[in-house]
């Protein structure tokens, strides 16, 4: 065991907290995870949070007691699947900080980079809808700078190439017709579906807010609802969009690192984990309210089967071009801190 003379130990508080940034992307990725929890535990007691209740008028309560409880359990299926989405995402980045990026591959800082403005931006998309979320933006703007410092220290930190070009080599050939490059194919296919539909939903959240299906299962008009309180369906929207940047923002990081990366075995365990929690939400909810429109819940059943198959088929693929280390997780030798002196003694 070797011990730093800590009377020449010269760092700063800061680089002492904050090392070489990771801890803060993970810390980003536990906050996450405990907020997907939280709200899961608000849709399960049917619960609203007190600045919806504000912005309503009314709890969810009252509102449930309007055309059979369908407005509210249409509403916590949005919030139980993007609860499910954040605690996804939560784990993913907790494998990207502790994982690739810890031995130094870059395509894990531009996935952080890619997904963090997803993520944080999508909140603006209030602009669309009209309603401003108080907590999701006092929350956003409290976590962002942890995330901002987080990319920072860690792109310095990198020992090897940086450029944006490194997320575009695979880590091992696609077409190569073996089970784990078909494994690899099915999962990297979810992942491209996962952002095409969560770009739909968030933009669907601007706009229109509902599909047919939405509607027919209220067995409301968008006017009904609207005559039923004049800010109920912004306030839906809020919460698609939400939900919508969130798959979006968790489909980038699985397809990115399942082309990048590496399908070790702590890459397959949080793809597994990511998956229960997205898809387990997601398709569960619906049959728990009684929302079973094959049109509407077939593309995320069909998401489920498909990355469930990739799971089953991936093995272990070639590291990333980006990788410097030969062994897929190993950690990088930290460099010296800033002002420390070289010597060390060991017990």
């Amino acid at each position: 065991m070797k011990v730093l003379n800590q009377g020449n130990d010269e760092r700063s508080l800061l680089d002492a907290i904050v090392g070489d940034g990771r801890p803060f992307l993970a810390f980003t990725g536990l906050i996450l995870i405990l907020s997907g929890g939280f709200a899961l535990f608000l849709s399960a007691t049917k619960h609203f949070l007190p600045h919806d209740v504000q912005h309503l008028g009314m709890t969810a309560e009252e509102l449930c007691r309007i055309q059979q409880c369908r407005i509210v359990h249409f509403m916590i299926h949005d919030r139980v699947s993007f609860g499910g989405a954040l605690i996804a995402i939560g784990f993913l980045y907790l494998w990207l900080a502790e994982f690739p990026l810890r031995a130094g591959a870059a395509w894990a800082w531009w996935v952080f980079l890619a997904s963090g403005i997803l993520g944080f931006g999508s909140f603006l998309t209030y602009l669309g809808y009209g309603y401003l979320d108080t907590w999701h933006g006092t929350g956003t703007l409290l976590l962002l700078p942890f995330f901002i410092v987080g990319l920072w220290r860690s792109y310095f930190a990198l020992p090897g190439p940086k450029h944006i070009r490194c997320v575009l080599h695979p880590s091992a050939p696609l077409l190569g017709g073996s089970r784990p490059a078909l494994g690899r194919l099915f999962l990297i296919g979810t992942a491209t579906g996962l952002v095409g539909a969560g770009l739909t939903i968030m933009t669907l959240g601007m706009t229109y807010v509902f599909v047919p299906q939405d509607l027919a299962f209220m067995g409301l008009a968008a006017d009904d609802l609207r005559a039923v309180n004049p800010r109920l369906v912004p306030l839906i929207a809020h919460d698609r969009a939400g939900f919508g940047g969130a798959v979006a923002c968790a489909g980038i990081i699985i397809l990115a690192s399942v082309w990048c990366g590496t399908l070790s075995r702590s890459l397959w365990q949080t793809l597994a984990v990511a998956g229960a929690f997205g898809f387990g939400t997601a398709v569960g909810i619906h049959p728990a309210i009684g929302y079973t429109d094959a049109i509407h819940v077939g593309p995320a059943v069909a998401g489920a089967v498909t990355f469930t198959i990739g799971l089953f088929l991936a093995r272990g693929a070639g590291l990333s071009r980006c990788t410097p280390r030969d062994t897929p997780g190993a950690a990088r030798t930290p460099s010296p801190a800033r002002g420390a002196h070289p010597t060390e003694t060991g017990t």
